[in-house]
């Protein structure tokens, strides 16, 4: 194989891996995130607990997924390590809204038309307040490849 076969091969590999990231249980915290059954979670209610003699501490975890809403739980021994989503907040100025998208642009001007109008009371709340004429600013939150809307504010003058 030549030089250029080699190159292709490693461009052709993603970054899957920059998903997620490994912590060992002990370490996870309330109000933090965590991977439950390939799900990105919040943590809502955790606790420790030592299971005899021989036994490993275990961590009780309940979580709330950050998209769905739908609660989670999970037990896994303290010393092993679970999956953490890289989750990433980000506001935007909402320009339009065409066929139940929403057009976005960040604060470098970037373009993004690609997050649905949620089919929640949001979706509903964000559509009045922009047929009423305001500016409005959308923060979106990204884990795991997915995006979702989740919050809103009428932007300050002067943006």
């Amino acid at each position: 194989m030549s030089d250029d076969e080699n190159h292709e091969t490693f461009e052709a590999a993603g970054a899957g891996a920059a998903k997620t990231y490994p912590l060992q249980c002990s370490a996870l915290r309330k109000s933090g995130h965590v991977v439950i059954r390939g799900r990105p979670c919040k943590i809502v209610d955790m606790s420790t607990s030592k299971t005899g003699k021989h036994g490993h501490a275990k961590v009780h975890m309940i979580a709330v997924d950050i998209f769905t809403g739908k609660k989670l739980e999970d037990i896994s021994p303290s010393t092993h390590n679970m999956e953490v989503p890289n989750v990433r907040r980000s506001e935007y100025q909402l320009l339009s809204i065409d066929d139940g998208f929403l057009n976005l642009m960040d604060s470098d001007g970037n373009a993004k038309d690609d997050v649905k109008v949620p089919d929640s009371d949001l979706g509903k709340e964000i559509t009045a307040a922009f047929d009423a004429g305001k500016d409005l600013m959308v923060t979106i939150i990204a884990a795991m490849d997915e995006e979702q809307a989740m919050s809103w504010k009428e932007a300050p003058e002067g943006k």
